[in-house]
């Protein structure tokens, strides 16, 4: 791959990652002032939920798909084949979705009260299936994934001011989502015309296959979605619908900031699988270390500004714990870098999965810790999330060092 293609397709995941902060960052001060904070914890608990059954109806295909489609451009046929068998596989996953979800509403209580508002979001997540990022990621058309959700986002945020007025109009959120989803879906088909893409099956035993070997690809994905996730769904069970308002905005803080390197490690995740080459590793280094430091100190002085901003003054009260979180900007940059872009790219698939599962249990049991001794706090909660980064930095780069030689 040429070296230009390299950057530009960093530009459009970097464009693409800038959007997924601005978009939020329109929508999050509008709707946690015209909603309660009752009624906002409700949509960031479901929302919690819904990048669980993400996960799951991607099923690290992103990953696993990219992989195929870059290994085999050169063959046509077999292209076709992977994309049908892919397609069919996520189907497949979606429709068993719609019943996981109805399980996790007689479980989860925050659910079982707004299941038509559950159940409409989770139909946004299925349409998501047919947006297709895996092919456009392995064909290295990163414009067609940023141009399609600028759309998405921007018809869902304008409906979202025209629309959301009070607590009254929470099923027109998800509704919103729906409907840019299905809008996206039709950009989608137009460009698959373009690459033309005729989808072809084999055996249903080979699109099984697919779903057995994607299946590492999900443990991964599913463990880092659990560093942000996990805490939120437990302090749903066991604190208020006020705490969840406050810690999910502390988190979609820290979490949109940290969506700013996934153009970084997404953009050169497929050179890498391709040259392997550790010196596109220590030059993103050099370039970012700096940025990623200064951006984390300016993060801590203006975390009040920026939680009045966002929230409103209801919610200012979460700025020490905010304060708390601003090391895992720094730490997580790193723990990204180290996964998938440097040791997903010599086939240590069961070592990232390892790493980030093993963490994700470790916070587990800090949380469980903190619950047995009575003291399950906000302020806690971030600590012991804290240190699941740093573990998880930890033992990625350990098996860095282990496996070095395996790059050239």
């Amino acid at each position: 791959m040429k070296k230009s293609n390299v950057v530009n397709n960093s530009i459009m995941l970097f464009i693409f990652n800038i959007a997924k902060i601005v978009f939020p960052f329109i929508t999050l001060p509008y709707l946690t002032r015209v909603l309660t904070k009752d009624t906002y914890g409700t949509v960031t608990y479901v929302k919690t939920v819904m990048t669980y059954m993400q996960v799951f109806v991607d099923f690290g295909f992103v990953l696993s798909g990219t992989k195929d489609i870059v290994k085999n451009l050169t063959d046509k046929e077999k292209l076709n084949t992977i994309i049908g068998d892919t397609l069919i596989a996520r189907t497949i996953l979606g429709i068993f979705g719609y019943i996981l979800v109805l399980v996790l509403s007689l479980i989860l209580p925050i659910l079982r009260e707004n299941i038509i508002y559950t159940l409409i979001s989770y139909t946004a997540i299925f349409g998501s299936i047919y947006l297709m990022d895996f092919v456009f990621r392995g064909y290295e058309k990163m414009h067609v994934i940023t141009i399609r959700f600028i759309l998405m986002k921007t018809i869902s945020t304008l409906l979202t001011f025209v629309l959301i007025k009070n607590d009254s109009h929470l099923l027109l959120i998800p509704v919103l989502d729906v409907i840019s989803t299905a809008i996206a879906i039709m950009l989608v088909m137009f460009e698959q015309r373009k690459l033309d893409i005729k989808m072809t099956r084999s055996k249903i035993s080979s699109i099984l296959a697919k779903i057995k070997d994607s299946f590492i690809y999900f443990l991964s994905n599913a463990a880092s979605t659990s560093f942000n996730a996990l805490s939120t769904i437990v302090i749903g069970i066991y604190l208020s619908r006020s705490d969840v308002a406050s810690w999910g905005l502390c988190m979609q803080i820290i979490g949109t900031i940290q969506a700013c390197y996934s153009p970084i490690t997404d953009g050169i995740y497929p050179e890498m699988i391709r040259t392997k080459n550790l010196n596109l590793i220590r030059k993103i280094l050099k370039i970012f270390v700096p940025i990623v430091g200064a951006g984390c100190i300016f993060a801590y002085f203006l975390a009040p500004l920026g939680v009045k901003a966002l929230g409103g003054s209801k919610y200012i009260e979460v700025v020490p714990i905010l304060r708390i979180l601003i090391p895992c900007l720094f730490v997580g940059f790193f723990g990204i870098l180290y996964g998938w872009p440097v040791l997903g790219a010599i086939n240590k698939q069961k070592e990232v999965t390892k790493t980030t599962t093993i963490s994700v249990l470790i916070n587990a049991l800090m949380l469980a810790g903190l619950i047995a001794t009575n003291n399950f706090t906000l302020v806690n909660i971030a600590i012991a999330r804290v240190l699941a980064d740093f573990n998880l930095f930890i033992l990625r780069f350990n098996y860095y060092l282990k496996f070095k030689n395996s790059f050239c």
